[in-house]
């Protein structure tokens, strides 16, 4: 193998999530705080044609997660899904996406740091903001030092209270749709989600921003990649947990949706208000703001705990495929077989968001700087694909592994669709900004990393 091409063998962590805590953290991974809190807002954007552009999205994340799988299922020891950029696409891109992906994660984390911070603020408002930041960064980055079963473990609740309360939501929706339970803008029915139905009820433009809005609800499901990679049995997880990806998506996302439009007609749903809060209180349940103020605070939490697991394997990962001499500390295991210091090192850099969110001038940039780093997402996605397609063509292609079904229509599909969404950021005025800042990084940066000599990618 040339050295352009060259990779470094994965360490080997330490084997300690079982099969019950990968299927919950797949399951928890599809659900994020957008669901809980956003979904007023999107159903707002695109009336009923919002289940329309969950179940798009949904399918192009599953191919994926399936080009993703495959490698993944050939080669189960690497240690993040970014080790086969540069295996398949050179060490370039290689060392482009390393970085990236890297500093997204950091981004990604600190705002979800900022997050649960407002969340505790709801039960102690003159908690100060810093404080509660360092201390469930602390408490968390303590869970990924200890052992990885027991990171596990609390993915596991953590991902069980998620679905829970989606369930919860579910069967309430249905027990007063059959009661024909009435609300104070009518009777709960299943055809309230087809009354007045359009599939451009705000305009084509409207429609369009959805994606982006729900786009963003998915980012973070590339992260069961890594976790597989921490079982004894990756090649019989692995199928099992992304094989389940377009049910969990059905059922959790188009399920919760569909059943919030049943409860209130979708033109009656406030935008900026939480449904699952509204139905709750429906039913009589005072405490449903403080319920679901707890939902969406295990969520944030549960999002921080797997950045910080991914953004330290990522590290460790970007030490090990480097020679420069600064980075070669964070390559090494503990004696725990984790990457501790790499672990410590991303959590140290998150936990600038304590004094971030202190200083409102930053805190605005910040907010811009965490937009961009999430558009990121997408050229990461990209790249997944473009990796998939080299390994294809390569000698380690495994035609008895964990094949792709129709690999020559749904990845170019999947390609452009990611393209699509991107370029939709450009019409969004929320949007353009952050944008503009991750093409700015895509140039500048994917600029750096092209005209780097073949040997100091690596250094």
């Amino acid at each position: 193998m040339s050295k352009e091409n060259a990779t470094v063998e994965a360490g080997q962590h330490k084997k300690g999530l079982q099969n019950r805590h990968i299927q919950l953290i797949a399951i928890g991974g599809t659900i994020g705080t957008g669901l809980f809190m956003g979904a007023g807002n999107s159903i707002n954007f695109a009336g009923p044609a919002i289940l329309l552009v969950y179940a798009i999205i949904g399918f192009f994340m599953f191919v994926m997660m399936r080009a993703m799988g495959e490698m993944l299922y050939q080669d189960p020891s690497q240690h993040t899904f970014i080790a086969y950029m540069t295996k398949y696409l050179g060490n370039r891109v290689g060392f482009f996406a390393r970085w990236s992906y890297w500093l997204t994660t950091i981004f990604f984390g600190m705002a979800e740091l900022t997050a649960i911070a407002k969340y505790v603020q709801f039960w102690f408002p003159d908690m100060p903001n810093w404080l509660i930041q360092v201390i469930f960064l602390v408490v968390l980055m303590g869970v990924n030092l200890i052992a990885v079963s027991l990171f596990g473990e609390m993915e596991f609740w953590f991902s069980m209270i998620k679905v829970v309360a989606i369930l919860a939501l579910i069967v309430t929706g249905i027990m007063m749709a059959f009661g024909h339970f009435q609300t104070p803008v009518g009777t709960v029915s299943f055809m309230n989600v087809f009354h007045h139905f359009s599939l451009f009820p705000n305009g084509v433009g409207n429609f369009v921003n959805a994606f982006q809005m729900v786009m963003f609800a998915f980012v973070g499901m590339e992260f069961i990649g890594m976790t597989v990679a921490e079982t004894d049995n990756p090649r019989k997880i692995l199928p099992k947990a992304i094989n389940q990806i377009p049910f969990r998506v059905l059922f959790f996302y188009l399920g919760a949706l569909f059943v919030i439009m049943t409860i209130y007609p979708w033109r009656d749903i406030p935008a900026h208000k939480s449904p699952f809060v509204m139905v709750f209180e429906l039913v009589g349940l005072k405490a449903a703001a403080a319920v679901i103020n707890f939902v969406v605070l295990t969520a944030a939490a549960s999002s921080f705990n797997s950045i910080l697991f991914s953004s330290g394997r990522n590290f460790y990962s970007l030490a090990a495929e480097s020679r420069a001499k600064f980075l070669q500390p964070f390559a090494k295991m503990s004696k725990r077989e984790l990457p501790s210091k790499a672990i410590i090192f991303s959590a140290l850099i998150m936990s600038g968001s304590a004094l971030i969110s202190s200083i409102p001038a930053i805190s605005d940039a910040f907010v811009f700087v965490t937009s961009a780093a999430t558009d990121l997402f997408l050229m990461i996605y990209v790249l997944v694909l473009v990796a998939y397609w080299q390994y294809r063509k390569s000698p380690d292609y495994m035609r008895d592994g964990f094949l792709m079904r129709a690999p020559r229509l749904f990845v170019p599909m999947a390609i452009v669709f990611f393209i699509f969404v991107y370029v939709t950021l450009f019409f969004n005025s929320s949007s353009v900004v952050p944008a503009i800042g991750a093409t700015i990084w895509l140039v500048v940066f994917g600029l750096i990393s092209y005209f780097q000599p073949k040997e100091a990618v690596l250094d």
